[in-house]
């Protein structure tokens, strides 16, 4: 039995905060009037006013209680009833218009309890709003819920004065049984989720996160709603306990519950028709349209949901977009794509720039005994169409995944790589540097495409979206030592030569120094990259091979002529003084879509356990530095890794060999460009694409001619620059 409880209709709009929460010396109202920052001087009603709105059928428990402004018109109040405490701002006889809806500014058959009204809104039709904050001109249309409860959270995983543990709210990410919860907070940013969730062995970083959650807000009861300055929200069903920033628009919510929806006049975020959205954060710019349906999550900023969507105990980095499918315990970083009905994603970290497509089934536990599986992807990760992995996988980064359903639990360490089932054979085939070889133009595309669509405010993490970059050539190295330890292992397998496991990446690095045709001829099986007993076949050793090592001289040597361009070096010998005297390429993490150093991260963490390190705040301060360091640091990786590749020291590194070296890194950038216009024009030549066309003309006005495809345009315009960079260098330099 439902119980309805009883009070006089007299107490109607006050007591919002129970006694014993008002502070000593307090009223209800303490927080209410720190919150509202208007400026709007509020004075109580003329006896003519009173008199205008008693005959506009207007009614109230107590007139005194109904403050107004001074440019306040009582005859654009109409058929409203008015409990506790109301201030109502400016009204003048306008009409505000936004995207085709024209409402008369004014109050107009609704009930109004204990709310800050700004100037000139205009409200109508909304059945019950109680305690809240409502900016200037903003718009608000038949609604049939608006309230705020006094413990309010809006999103944020906090508890208030006299609540129990069991309230709060955590999002469980990456893992389905809840072993890696976070707190959410109005702000969080990818790099912050990204730390809570991984080092749970450190349990008093694990405490010091939820101290510094817990003391960014305040636990006291009776903070009102509010809605930011000309915000516009119509025919909407309920709106509970939400925080609005201005300029927003909302359309057609079924139900919007403890939500914090940050909006600005840069940045406007949108909601629209039959959305349902309970316990989150909608950050800046995001739209979120057609029957989403989101519980428990972070929606980062410049992101959105569509088509039915349903995102639960997940985070969405920045600029990312979901349609129409499933997405639950994930943590995604930014910049990820996921459009088709029939994909799904579950407990996975997947690192960014990612993009599932139709038919992906990415995460099941159905091959465990308890829901605690767990998927990670580096950046870049593509399963391509009706794709299904296992819990536990994980992927190094720019790992596509050939159609397929993959009966095991995999770890691919090779970057750049395609992964494909092979059923027909029964076993698993990688071919390494993959994009390289046959889809550079997408591999180039994509970088330009996520660079051009981040559109954030505020940059607290820089975001690396090149794909070389410190992150991928140290999985690069990783990758060379493999496959000169799989490639001595098949020759001495082939040719029944006992060659010592020790030896296996010396004697494998050998036959790829040769360039030994003979690597063609072997059969190159992988460890340790399938849970299973079948044979994992490496294809296309040598060619890859090959590519990798002109990749990190190509990633050493362009971001050496960054270095002294940016640096304005005019000669050999301010540069020899410039360069690192120790190059160390050392390990990076990618923190939420920015790169760091272990150390650098390691010195972050250790300092937040003793306490140099005090809040969020802080943390983001950290980034911020990172920001500004990592150009620098990213060059200092990058010569390193040039040293290394190149088997020499800092010192060996001659003016003679730098300069050698400008006319192959010019070869591969050219190969690149190539590749990419290669690449792309497979696609006119195909007579299977070009079947659904009458003529060239008509496939032309279709897809555009290749001669004016602006990224193939972009590209060699870029060529032509480096070229004329490595010109101007060897002038300079005296060659």
């Amino acid at each position: 039995m439902n119980t309805i409880g009883k009070r006089p209709i007299s107490e109607l709009g006050y007591g919002f905060i129970p006694k014993e929460y008002i502070p000593k010396g307090k009223n209800e109202y303490h927080l209410r009037n720190l919150q509202n920052r208007s400026g709007i001087k509020y004075r109580k009603l003329t006896a003519y006013e009173t008199e205008v709105l008693v005959k506009n059928a207007n009614s109230s428990d107590d007139w005194n209680k109904v403050l107004v402004s001074k440019a306040f018109n009582p005859e654009l109040v109409k058929n409203c009833k008015f409990y506790g405490l109301v201030r109502i701002g400016k009204l003048e006889p306008l009409y505000h218009e936004f995207n085709n809806l024209r409402m008369p500014v004014g109050l107009y058959n609704s009930t109004i309890i204990s709310c800050d009204l700004g100037d000139n809104v205009a409200i109508n039709n909304v059945n019950y709003i109680s305690h809240y904050i409502v900016g200037s001109s903003v718009m608000l249309a038949n609604i049939n819920e608006l309230c705020t409860t006094d413990h309010s959270k809006f999103g944020n995983g906090i508890i208030k004065e006299g609540e129990s543990e069991a309230v709060r709210i955590w999002l469980e990410l990456c893992n389905e049984n809840g072993g890696r919860s976070i707190m959410p907070f109005n702000g969080m940013l990818p790099g912050d989720a990204y730390l809570w969730t991984r080092y749970r062995d450190r349990d008093k970083l694990m405490q010091k996160f939820k101290e510094f959650t817990e003391e960014k807000f305040d636990q006291q009861r009776g903070y009102y709603g509010k809605i930011g300055d000309r915000t516009v929200i119509k025919n909407c069903g309920i709106i509970k306990d939400v925080w609005v920033g201005s300029d927003a628009y909302i359309k057609g919510a079924n139900k919007l519950k403890n939500l914090t929806i940050n909006s600005s006049p840069d940045a406007k975020s949108q909601i629209g028709e039959s959305c349902e959205l309970v316990n989150g954060i909608v950050g800046f710019g995001c739209r979120i349209f057609y029957g989403v349906k989101a519980v428990r999550f972070i929606l980062a900023s410049n992101s959105q949901l569509k088509y039915g969507a349903r995102l639960i105990n997940s985070y969405l980095g920045d600029n990312s977009t979901i349609s129409c499918c499933e997405v639950l315990n994930s943590l995604i970083f930014p910049a990820h794509e996921q459009h088709h009905n029939n994909s799904f994603l579950c407990a996975a970290l997947v690192m960014g720039q990612s993009n599932m497509a139709a038919g992906a089934t990415i995460g099941s536990n159905h091959n465990s005994r308890g829901a605690d599986g767990e998927l990670q992807a580096g950046r870049g990760f593509w399963p391509g169409l009706c794709v299904s992995l296992k819990h536990n996988s994980k992927f190094a980064s720019f790992t596509l995944l050939a159609k397929g359903d993959y009966p095991a639990e995999l770890n691919i360490p090779i970057p750049f790589s395609l992964v494909n089932n092979d059923v027909s054979k029964d076993q698993l085939v990688v071919m390494p540097a993959y994009w390289f070889m046959y889809n550079m133009y997408a591999l180039g595309r994509n970088e330009k495409k996520y660079t051009a669509r981040d559109s954030r405010s505020e940059r607290v993490q820089e975001l690396e979206y090149n794909y070389l970059a410190p992150d991928s050539v140290n999985e690069i190295f990783d990758a060379l030592k493999l496959m000169q330890k799989f490639t001595a292992k098949a020759y001495s397998n082939k040719f029944k030569k006992a060659i010592p496991e020790t030896e296996w990446v010396k004697t494998g690095a050998g036959l790829f120094k040769q360039n030994n045709p003979v690597i063609d001829k072997l059969e190159i099986f992988a460890d340790g990259f399938e849970h299973s007993d079948r044979k994992v076949l490496i294809v296309k050793a040598r060619t890859s091979y090959k590519i990798y090592k002109d990749l990190v001289l190509f990633y050493g040597m362009s971001q050496l002529i960054d270095f002294i361009n940016y640096k304005k070096i005019h000669s050999w010998q301010q540069l020899s003084k410039a360069l690192p005297p120790h190059a160390e390429r050392g390990s990076w993490t990618n923190v939420g879509g920015q790169l760091i150093p272990a150390s650098t991260l390691e010195t972050l963490l250790t300092n937040i356990e003793n306490g140099k390190i005090k809040n969020w705040d802080e943390i983001h301060n950290f980034y911020k530095k990172c920001n500004q360091r990592y150009k620098d640091q990213k060059f200092q990786h990058a010569f390193a890794s040039l040293i290394e590749i190149l088997n020499i020291t800092p010192r060996q590194f001659t003016k003679k060999l730098f300069l050698q070296l400008l006319p192959r890194v010019q070869d591969t950038k050219e190969w690149m460009v190539r590749e990419i216009f290669e690449s792309r024009a497979k696609d006119y030549h195909n007579e299977f694409r070009k079947m659904v066309y009458d003529n060239q003309k008509e496939m032309e006005a279709v897809t555009g001619k290749i001669e004016e495809n602006q990224f193939i345009n972009q590209q060699n315009d870029e060529l032509k620059a480096f070229k004329k960079q490595i010109g101007k260098i060897r002038t300079d330099f005296g060659m």
